[in-house]
């Protein structure tokens, strides 16, 4: 009687194959039974059969990304088509002449109307077309990305920038990275356009609509990421325990994800401390505008505290796992960690006791005050001009495909 005798290593590395087979099995199941249903769901018949320019909003959270660009459209008296899908999208409440909005539904339903989209430019914040179900449509002719936030584009998960054709970034810094990518990769180069922050534009024109707040007491906002190794995540019930103790009020804002993907633990925390306020609004300018000092951990909400604020930041380092994402490929550090560092103050779990003392120092000390400035003037260029900035952009293109 023979015995088959595998060593340990080989083991290893068949098994490993038999996983990565499995894997490819399933996503070719799952895009195999997207494309199914898309058939029998058949095209928006809302839409127009062709159009020049498309914007795609996936939610209401994007609004503000997307305002100063239609609002340049109609003042230019340009068509453009837009998609959104969200049946309470801003976009409805407004009487454009020259925007033309749809709601196409969400999920499959959406996927059946953006996979076979017939347009020259398809404008999202959406990242990861042909990694996930969503798809170029072989109608569509080039498809632009807008970053959502100033941090760096190589934030995605992985994939998320490689399949478009042109990315419009909120500052030069972001090229680098993109460039790097491209080589590793073997990619297409990309169009790169530095056009600044759309939605940092928007809510600087929302500033002078805030009302005063007459009454403010010092107020910590608390704006992480989410994930495992996000701030709540990893120490959210101690944190918040400690600042209990400062008698100071407390904003809770979660990240959007978060209630979607950590339902639980958002549930037991907000239970446990129903006095503190939770903001789960779109738009984060009313919780920004109130607070006195932000703790966060690696979200990019951050960069829109600092400036349009230039208010200090405390900071958990929370061991950021860069495999996951495309900066995995990255040699260098993230600007965004660079940055962070310079401006920022970091706050570990052995300091949550002493937390008030550490807070109204931070609150204090202007020392940091020019280096926020200088992030600022890194990573959000163009103030003001982006809706304009967007436009040129897309007409460029468009006149050179």
């Amino acid at each position: 009687m023979y015995l088959l005798y595998i060593d340990p290593g080989t083991g290893s590395m068949l098994f490993s194959v038999f996983i990565g087979l499995a894997a490819a099995s399933y996503f070719l199941f799952r895009t195999l039974l997207i494309k199914v249903k898309t058939l029998f769901l058949g095209k928006n018949k809302a839409l127009k059969k062709t159009s020049p320019f498309v914007i795609y909003n996936e939610s209401n959270h994007y609004w503000p990304v997307f305002q100063p660009i239609i609002h340049e459209f109609e003042k230019r008296k340009i068509e453009v088509q837009y998609l959104t899908s969200s049946e309470t999208d801003p976009v409805f409440n407004n009487n454009y002449d020259y925007v033309h909005p749809v709601f196409i539904g969400t999920g499959n339903k959406a996927f059946a109307s953006l996979n076979f989209l017939e347009a020259d430019i398809c404008l999202m914040t959406t990242p990861a077309i042909e990694v996930y179900h969503l798809k170029r449509s072989k109608l569509c002719r080039h498809y632009s990305h807008i970053l959502h936030d100033t941090g760096d584009a190589t934030c995605y998960k992985l994939f998320g920038i490689d399949w478009f054709d042109s990315i419009l970034l909120s500052g030069d810094y972001q090229k680098k990275d993109i460039k790097e990518l491209e080589k590793i990769r073997s990619l297409r180069e990309k169009s790169l356009f530095t056009i600044g922050s759309s939605y940092l534009d928007y809510y600087k024109n929302k500033l002078s609509e805030i009302p005063i707040d007459e009454e403010h007491a010092f107020t910590v906002l608390v704006s992480p990421s989410w994930g495992k190794g996000a701030l709540l995540s990893v120490m959210g019930d101690k944190l918040l325990n400690a600042l209990k103790e400062t008698g100071w009020r407390v904003i809770v804002r979660p990240h959007p994800q978060s209630k979607n993907s950590e339902a639980d633990m958002l549930k037991f925390l907000e239970e446990k401390y129903s006095s503190y306020t939770w903001d789960y609004n779109s738009e984060n300018i009313n919780s920004l505008s109130k607070a006195d000092i932000m703790i966060s951990d690696f979200s990019g909400v951050i960069f829109d505290y600092i400036f349009l604020f230039n208010k200090p930041v405390l900071y958990h380092n929370t061991g950021f796992n860069r495999e996951m994402y495309d900066a995995g490929d990255i040699k260098d550090e993230l600007w965004k960690f660079e940055s962070i560092k310079r401006f920022g103050i970091e706050l570990s779990e052995l300091d949550l006791p002493k937390i008030k003392d550490i807070i109204e120092k931070a609150a204090s000390d202007t020392s940091l005050c020019a280096e926020r400035t200088a992030a600022k003037e890194t990573a959000w260029q163009n103030i003001g001009q982006s809706g304009a900035l967007v436009v040129d952009a897309l007409t460029e293109i468009r006149n050179g495909l």
